[in-house]
């Protein structure tokens, strides 16, 4: 999950206007919880010169929103890590990228990964290709991912589907996630 708070603030100059996937991520992150899985979850945080972020920062500069002490790169609220859950903390958009993702996956035989998060176009489509790459599955979580064009949205959903991973409704999702509910 990659739930900065930039993407669901109308006063950031990266509001996607996610506010429906950003409800379905706390929908999936309920269910995951429940179920008893591993929860690991992302975030983007520069150091405030930047110098951390190569060509990605300087490519695009309203990344300015993540850089050390800045409210945007915090959680969305009810999306933040408990403390048993790992965060990630990267300055890529894949979470796989130049992080200890991978090994602490494979470390702990999680073959497959449900991914819910912002944006679908950057981040979400980084992470499913690095883990497939990886050889992790991807799920896609269809409502629990979002970006600021609906037609982005979906022509990265359909490649994500067709060439990286699996796309699933939540629906399908928290039904296979309440199955292994802990209670």
């Amino acid at each position: 999950m990659d739930p900065a708070r930039a993407y669901a603030d109308p006063d950031c100059p990266l509001y996607a206007g996610v506010e429906p996937a950003v409800e379905a991520m706390r929908a999936l992150l309920a269910a995951a919880r429940g179920a008893g899985i591993r929860v690991v979850v992302a975030r983007v945080r520069f150091r405030p010169d930047g110098g951390d972020g190569g060509v990605f920062f300087r490519k695009v500069p309203t990344l300015r929103v993540f850089t050390e002490g800045s409210p945007q790169g915090d959680f969305i609220d009810g999306l933040a890590p408990v403390a048993d859950e790992l965060t990630v903390t990267k300055q890529y958009p894949s979470a796989f990228f130049g992080t200890a993702l991978a090994a602490h996956l494979t470390a702990n035989r999680v073959d497959t990964l449900l991914i819910g998060g912002l944006t679908t176009s950057g981040c979400v489509r980084a992470s499913a290709l690095d883990a497939m790459q990886h050889g992790f599955v991807p799920v896609v979580v269809e409502e629990a991912v979002g970006d600021r064009d609906p037609d982005v949205h979906a022509a990265n959903l359909f490649d994500i589907r067709h060439k990286i991973g699996e796309v699933w409704p939540l629906e399908r999702v928290t039904g296979y996630l309440d199955g292994m509910r802990v209670d």
